[in-house]
């Protein structure tokens, strides 16, 4: 008789400091850099005790430059070495788009091939927990226009450990984001959990009415509709992206066939956003498998309030998912 495999509780900020560790203990090459990663543990703990068993060569400290620090990840990396940085929140990542979008992205293609950066930057992304407009945004779509890197949104205990090891070894950059409504999340692991796929979405729940498509913070409340309207008799399937460059199109689309009907679950703003890219997607290979229009649901167009009440009207909410679903589907009170 077979033991059953061991699991570890953990929450999804310790899931994401394993995923260091391990890629620190797997390749010497591999290196944390950012503002406050060492002593003080990272601005929402993640680095918390990796100074200590890996030392100030592996876990530096940066000045207050996100140009400075992303630049000199891209040089470590053109040099050989395969370097973490982390930037604080997304809304600081703007003062490293030079940075990312005209030489991190671009630099393999304008050397003709022959210099790649395997560099992957970290940011924490996201609303919900009272940073105001400066700090809580979802900026996800915008860099998941740019060709050149590859986005992920890990959304599960799984991916937030797996996902950054086959992310240093793409030869390419890789940025994710990781929703800090996601940190204290609890759940269980396998004690010898490790690298994930970092190219397909992911089906989190089976369905046949309705698809409902997200990614990163929106998907514990994604689920939660799905459940909702499970009780209301419509069997809604939930697919997580987790890639957001390149789109698992072939996924959507096999979803979307066997359901007819799709509603989009997408915190950025809905003017120009990844929701808008699916919409698009879905109508030009999949016009003939929908049933009824795509719906989305999108953060409200408005820089996000502080006040909590008001954060969370702009926000998307369950219900908001489990009214759009009924409507798309049509028939259910």
């Amino acid at each position: 008789m077979t033991s059953a495999p061991e699991v570890v509780t953990l929450t999804y900020r310790e899931a994401l400091r394993e995923g260091i560790r391990d890629a620190l203990r797997r390749d010497e090459r591999v290196f944390l850099m950012g503002e406050d990663v060492g002593p003080y543990g990272g601005a929402f703990g993640i680095s918390r005790g990796l100074l200590e068993e890996f030392g100030p060569v592996r876990i530096r400290d940066t000045p207050l430059s996100e140009s400075a620090f992303v630049g000199a990840g891209i040089g470590a990396a053109l040099g050989g070495m395969r370097p973490i940085v982390e930037v604080m929140t997304v809304n600081f990542s703007l003062l490293a788009l030079d940075q990312i979008l005209n030489n991190a992205a671009t630099l393999l293609h304008m050397s003709g091939g022959l210099f790649n950066v395997p560099l992957v930057v970290r940011m924490t992304t996201g609303g919900g927990r009272q940073l105001a407009a400066q700090h809580s945004h979802s900026l996800e779509g915008w860099y998941a226009h740019i060709p050149g890197i590859r986005v992920l949104a890990p959304a599960t205990l799984d991916d937030a450990r797996g996902m950054l090891w086959p992310a240093l070894n793409d030869p390419d950059p890789v940025l994710i984001f990781e929703h800090g409504s996601l940190f204290n999340a609890k759940g269980e692991l396998p004690a010898d959990a490790g690298a994930v796929d970092i190219v397909h979405a992911a089906v989190r729940r089976s369905g046949a009415d309705v698809s409902l498509i997200t990614y990163g913070g929106t998907l514990p409340l994604t689920l939660e509709a799905a459940e909702q309207l499970a009780g209301e008799g419509i069997d809604a399937e939930v697919v997580d992206l987790r890639v957001l460059r390149p789109l698992d199109t072939p996924t959507l689309l096999e979803s979307v066939s066997k359901t007819h009907r799709a509603v989009i679950v997408d915190e950025g703003w809905r003017s120009g956003s990844l929701s808008a890219e699916i919409s698009a997607r879905l109508a030009e290979h999949a016009f003939y498998d929908l049933d009824a229009p795509v719906a989305r649901v999108c953060r409200a167009e408005v820089p996000l309030p502080y006040a909590a009440h008001l954060e969370q009207a702009a926000l998307p909410q369950a219900d908001e998912v489990v009214a759009a679903a009924r409507e798309v589907v049509g028939g259910h009170a």
